[in-house]
């Protein structure tokens, strides 16, 4: 039997901007959006959105949009990957708390900040692909 794991994760909109979190464990850099694991003591998949958003880049957010689900078929495990679309209300990296920050393996949890473009958004070397490409195609349209 195939467990199914939620995951959260946010686009977050800033002064016009979009604000991702860059990467690089093992490899060459790139940017992902911020979010992480359901947990069982989450409320919902939102309450889980706006702890992983706290715990990794320090803000707070105002009401959060789902966007697009992306699903990650595995032998023992599928991962179902929520975006959310959410305006960051105030931020401020001394308030993030959580042990990936202590894990050097895990990346850099400092906010990286883009105007809403394809070819800025191109040049971030945003992961996952399907999200890259649909941000290439949708993100202009979300300019504040």
């Amino acid at each position: 039997m195939t467990k199914v794991r939620h995951n959260v994760r946010a686009v977050l909109c800033d002064d016009g901007h979009l604000v991702f979190r860059r990467e690089w464990p093992g490899g060459t850099p790139y940017c992902t959006t911020v979010g992480g694991g359901v947990e069982p003591h989450d409320a919902g998949l939102e309450a889980a959105l706006r702890r992983e958003v706290m715990e990794e880049i320090g803000a707070t957010i105002g009401p959060a949009v789902e966007f697009l689900t992306l699903t990650e078929p595995g032998e023992r495990t599928t991962v179902v990957r929520h975006y959310f679309r959410a305006d960051v209300l105030d931020m401020d990296p001394n308030r993030r708390s959580g042990p990936e920050l202590d894990d050097p393996d895990t990346g850099d949890f400092s906010a990286v900040r883009v105007v809403p473009e394809a070819s800025a958004l191109a040049a971030l070397e945003l992961q996952p692909p399907e999200l890259a490409a649909y941000l290439r195609e949708h993100a202009e349209t979300w300019r504040a």
